[in-house]
């Protein structure tokens, strides 16, 4: 018979034990990067909970609570939520708006669409004001009374609004308007002060910008490109931009 060997008595299977340990660690790893990125605090003090005891590392043993139960579609569903709100909203407005201009036979003067940051009213200077000139001219300001009585409509009334006038690149330069930046800041204001003047819409959700020639819609070569880019938009902020203004 052969003779026993000391090392017969060592467990083969041990480095099974460093190996489970292991695969716990980078588990409990995982778990934190997730809680870190996609979760509040509160979540995260829920998850953990969860694991005490649970995988031999922590001390404890206490099962996740009933009324803490996470679910990985929180935060999208409530995301998705406002968004689609949102949306429906500017579909109301854009329908409003789309029908008074075809009424008033102003299709190819106003033109309104839904873009990332939210719903845009795009209005051609030329029905707005005479050229180098800020004044607002009346039959404009027929337009602009009526987007603000729609603008205060409850589903409308908690939305940010932003005003943004610009210019093509033919250079500004009169007593009034030093540079093309001054005469598009002074035409969103303009169109502001109306609908917070006029309209009563409250000044901490509506905001004027002027960008002069720097972000033209079409290349400034031709009459009827210069015509596109000289132009106030009204923007109606999505809830997701709202929260980034003042």
């Amino acid at each position: 018979m052969r003779k026993k060997k000391k090392g017969d008595s060592v467990n083969k299977d041990a480095w099974m034990a460093t190996y489970s340990d292991l695969v716990t660690l980078l588990l409990c790893f995982f778990v934190l990067l997730f809680s870190f990125s996609e979760v509040n605090a509160e979540k995260f003090e829920a998850i953990m909970k969860s694991f005490q005891g649970a995988l031999g590392i922590l001390d404890g043993g206490k099962t996740l609570d009933e009324g803490n139960r996470i679910s990985s579609n929180d935060i999208p569903l409530e995301k998705n939520k406002n968004e689609n709100t949102d949306i429906e909203d500017f579909r109301m407005l854009k329908q409003y708006i789309d029908s008074y201009a075809e009424q008033k036979g102003l299709e190819k003067e106003i033109n309104v669409k839904i873009e990332e940051r939210g719903l845009m009213v795009r209005i051609l200077d030329n029905v707005f004001f005479d050229p180098g000139k800020a004044d607002v001219k009346p039959r404009a300001k027929e337009i602009i009374l009526y987007i603000g009585d729609v603008l205060n409509k409850p589903q409308f009334a908690n939305k940010h609004i932003k005003v943004e006038g610009h210019t093509d690149n033919v250079v500004m330069n009169s007593e009034l308007f030093p540079s093309n930046w001054e005469l598009s800041v002074r035409r969103a204001t303009n169109v502001l002060r109306l609908l917070e003047g006029e309209k009563h819409i409250n000044s901490r959700r509506i905001s004027a910008s002027g960008y002069g020639p720097n972000r033209p819609v079409a290349p400034n070569d031709t009459p009827a490109n210069k015509a596109k880019n000289r132009r106030v938009d009204i923007v109606v902020l999505k809830s997701t931009y709202s929260q980034f203004e003042p």
